[in-house]
């Protein structure tokens, strides 16, 4: 079995990656196990931001939402590649009202029983002032009103919105920042073992002694001085069925579906925008040609049951976006959809909107405090970094030479550049590179930042990359993943190293899976 690991960490997703980094940054020996791919299940399926959660200030989630509006500008800094700012519209409508299960909503009702549950225009100027200045903002601009009958934001909108907030968050490639995560835990010592299962974990002599199974269906035994589990959706079952360890900790499972059509809008602006019923939904520039809608609060009934975009939930994103925009949005406007299981800290509230987005970390040793086991509940993509920092703070008391906190200043591979700096690595690329133009050239800049060169390496054409698979995707490129960045699969490539599944046909894909199925069979020859 070997020397065993100070960590052990089940889960390869966001959570997981980052205490894994982190870990590793500070001199632990790491190992994390993932059943799948990374980022396969709730990591991949977000809204894809950076926010401190506006609508979080209605249930008077402070702490939560500070937290957040910090980590946005930090995030940024240290990923500018795969995150960068975004403007977001929130069209003024008197008709849209409080989900009524808030405090300030119940406040309001007492206070202006009259307004029968609307949301008043200096209401949300009040939460937008509080949003620009909870977090010590530096980089973001701040908070300003448009009048939609000049601004062209009010252009794609019905003629009856012509007053609109914008404010700023941040756009985040949700699953690349889950492998950059991964990848540079790795360079830092970390041994990422991916499509391997947790059987059993149990504890044997002061140590963790924990049975794997892997996609070939290997069996392998690990032993850790720790135990992390960050299963997502699955925490709960990793706890009771392979660990069996109880604890009066629950999850909620809610799911939260989004639809992706042709492109809605000309600008490069998203879309804030208040429902009937209480909710907010997005709209927001996707992957240039496209727009992302959602998301959906839905209750789910277990994590093995695959979450996917119900028919109800489809026509709730479109008839909630027809309340706003000028040509109707249709079924036939979606060219996909998506849908993700998000494990909610179970705090009792009543409804899914209303369960919290913290995180809670619950620890418990042995009868000799030994062998402890860090259980992740909750938490949001935006305050991962916070998390996997709060998480070795419960370690630190095991590991009494454990290194300071370090991620707050590190850039994720491919990001050592400034924020503003990405035309620049842009024209660097071209430069290098001319026959990529410009389209080719911002996609591996968004994906891979500085190391776009390296992929690209001495190219004079694109021949020079090898196979083409359709869509910028070269033999090249999906080296470099398979090599770098744990891929295995033409989903891996497609969906979640990439959004190039969109542009893709189905033989296309199928060449791809054939070549990389390949490439695997002559690594284990």
């Amino acid at each position: 079995m070997g020397e065993p690991s100070d960590l052990f960490i089940i889960g390869g997703g966001i959570n997981g990656c980052g205490i894994a980094r982190d870990a590793a940054g500070r001199g632990l020996s790491v190992t994390l196990a993932e059943k799948g791919d990374l980022a396969q299940a709730t990591s991949s399926a977000s809204t894809k931001l950076f926010h401190g959660g506006l609508r979080y200030l209605e249930y008077l989630e402070f702490r939560l939402v500070r937290e957040a509006l910090r980590e946005r500008e930090v995030l940024l800094r240290n990923m500018p590649h795969i995150s960068w700012p975004m403007r977001f519209v929130l069209p003024l409508n008197p008709e849209m009202r409080f989900d009524t299960d808030t405090p300030v909503s119940r406040m309001l009702g007492l206070l202006m029983p009259w307004a029968k549950g609307r949301r008043p225009a200096w209401v949300i100027r009040l939460g937008l002032f509080l949003y620009d200045h909870l977090g010590g903002r530096e980089i973001l601009p701040g908070t300003r009103t448009l009048d939609l009958t000049r601004d062209p934001a009010g252009a794609p909108l019905r003629p009856e919105f012509r007053k609109a907030y914008e404010y700023s968050d941040c756009w985040v490639q949700d699953s690349r920042l889950v492998v950059l995560n991964a990848r540079d835990a790795a360079e830092r010592g970390a041994r990422i073992l991916t499509r391997t299962e947790v059987l059993s974990a149990r504890r044997v002599g002061g140590l963790w002694q924990i049975d794997c199974r892997d996609a070939e269906g290997h069996e392998t035994t690990h032993r850790a001085r720790m135990l992390v589990n960050a299963a997502g959706p699955w925490v709960s079952q990793i706890l009771h069925e392979r660990i069996h360890v109880e604890t009066n900790a629950r999850i909620r499972l809610v799911r939260g579906s989004h639809i992706v059509t042709r492109r809605l809008f000309d600008h490069d602006r998203a879309y804030f925008l208040q429902g009937l019923d209480g909710r907010i939904i997005f709209a927001i520039p996707y992957e240039e040609d496209f727009t992302l809608i959602g998301t959906t609060d839905v209750e789910h009934p277990d994590p093995d049951t695959p979450p996917v975009c119900t028919e109800a939930e489809k026509r709730y994103l479109l008839d909630f976006a027809n309340l706003y925009f000028r040509n109707p949005v249709s079924e036939d406007d979606i060219v996909w959809t998506y849908s993700g299981v998000r494990p909610l800290y179970d705090d009792g509230a009543k409804s899914a909107t209303a369960a919290t987005r913290d995180y809670v970390l619950k620890l418990d040793t042995d009868e000799d405090g030994r062998a402890p086991l860090l259980d992740v509940f909750g938490g949001k993509i935006t305050t991962y970094r916070r998390l996997a920092e709060a998480a070795l703070d419960k370690a630190r008391r095991f590991f009494p030479s454990l290194k300071g906190p370090w991620t707050a200043a590190a850039p994720l591979p491919g990001g050592a550049f400034p924020v503003d700096g990405v035309e620049d690595e842009i024209a660097a690329l071209l430069a290098r590179a001319p026959f990529l133009g410009r389209d080719w050239a911002r996609r591996l800049v968004r994906a891979y930042g500085t190391e776009a060169q390296k992929i690209v390496g001495e190219a004079k054409s694109a021949a020079d990359l090898g196979e083409d698979f359709g869509a910028t995707l070269t033999e090249a490129e999906v080296r470099w993943q398979m090599k770098h960045e744990f891929a295995r699969t033409a989903e891996d490539v497609l969906w979640r190293r990439s959004k190039l599944g969109l542009r893709m046909n189905a033989d296309q894909i199928a060449r791809l899976q054939a070549w990389m199925a390949s490439q695997l069979g002559e690594e284990n020859a």
